[in-house]
């Protein structure tokens, strides 16, 4: 099996990759991708339930977004830091991506509040900050936090406030319910309340899973031999009634459809064989590549990504990796938007 990195390398266009969301969230363009027939079709999102033959079982990753960025100042300089929150370690300790040496026991003030900060140490490329209350943190990312958008997504310090509140909904999907992720299911990203009536009245069912993305979603791979690179753990649970839902599909035969690449990585990782009475939940580093024996998934609806990424090695894995450059040649060409806010790809 082919494992050079390179060979899933493709030239984007900056002025592709998405920096806002569209005025409507079904508005998104859909490249759909018939794997069996080898053909392409374009269409606009709104329309995806005409795509879906009935009865189709489609899983969502429920996993909610935390305001997780902020700022501190440095006690020593008055040097403004950006902190993004990835782990709890335990009350008041947090795992964090900040740049920048610092000395243990070094200080970190916020503004408008007396939530203080003390730098610990490095856990390899995070820091472990001690903060002086978890509930005046938890206040404080309420009221100040900022959504940790990926870093191809520009936004400034001084980014008008009415930006950074189009982040908090729109950086979500409508039906986040389980606080825990550093950065957003964007395959979700497109559903709006209307849409989810519709593929029921098209007698779709729903299921929901939770994977908490973490900070390793945006760890590019480092090795020319990709088989080498290690995906972050992170959470999952799946609830009985969602668990015994997909057993219940898979048992009778009938459709999945996977909501993004988180989702499909957790499916992946689970034998669906019989019923479960409790919450099922773990960790998984679950990496896809081409050659995967898919067990669990027959559709997958996901965005653009990037090239040499984890998640377009998943599709190539799902699509073929000639059919998934096509795809994706053609989205270039047709001027399709990418990444977190751009359009989405149905792999039928």
């Amino acid at each position: 099996m082919n494992t050079h990195l390179s060979d899933f390398d493709f030239d984007l266009p900056p002025e592709l990759i998405a920096q806002k969301p569209l005025e409507r969230r079904d508005q998104s363009r859909l490249l759909v991708v018939d794997r069996k027939k080898q053909v392409l079709t374009h269409d606009v999102f709104s329309n995806l339930h005409t795509h879906l033959k009935a009865p189709t079982l489609i899983v969502f990753n429920n996993t909610q977004v935390v305001p997780a960025k902020i700022f501190a100042t440095l006690n020593h300089n008055q040097k403004v830091v950006e902190l993004i929150l990835t782990q709890k370690i335990s009350d008041g300790t947090w795992e964090v991506l900040m740049k920048g040496k610092m000395k243990p026991g070094m200080q970190l003030n916020f503004q408008d509040s007396s939530l203080v900060g003390h730098f610990i140490k490095r856990n390899a490329e995070r820091a472990v900050i001690k903060f002086s209350s978890q509930k005046i943190l938890d206040e404080y990312l309420e009221k100040f936090g900022r959504m940790p958008l990926p870093p191809y997504i520009s936004r400034q310090h001084a980014d008008a406030p009415a930006i950074l509140e189009q982040d908090r909904k729109r950086y979500q999907t409508i039906y986040a319910s389980n606080r825990g992720a550093i950065a957003a299911p964007t395959a979700g990203l497109h559903f709006t309340n209307d849409q989810l009536r519709q593929l029921k009245d098209n007698h779709s069912e729903m299921a929901y899973l939770t994977l908490h993305v973490g900070p390793g979603t945006f760890k590019p791979i480092r090795v020319e031999d990709f088989s080498k690179h290690e995906m972050e753990a992170e959470a999952f649970q799946i609830t009985p009634k969602n668990w015994n839902l997909i057993v219940d599909y898979k048992k009778k035969g009938k459709p999945i459809l996977a909501v993004g690449t988180t989702s499909t990585r957790v499916l992946e990782t689970q034998e669906f064989k019989k019923p479960i009475q409790k919450t099922k939940s773990g960790w998984t580093n679950c990496f896809i590549t081409p050659g995967w024996g898919f067990k669990n998934i027959d559709h997958l609806l996901t965005n653009f990504h990037l090239p040499k990424s984890t998640l377009y090695l998943l599709v190539s894995a799902f699509a073929g990796k000639k059919l998934a450059k096509q795809a994706y040649n053609e989205a270039i060409t047709r001027k399709y938007r990418f990444f977190s806010y751009g359009d989405a790809m149905l792999l039928l």
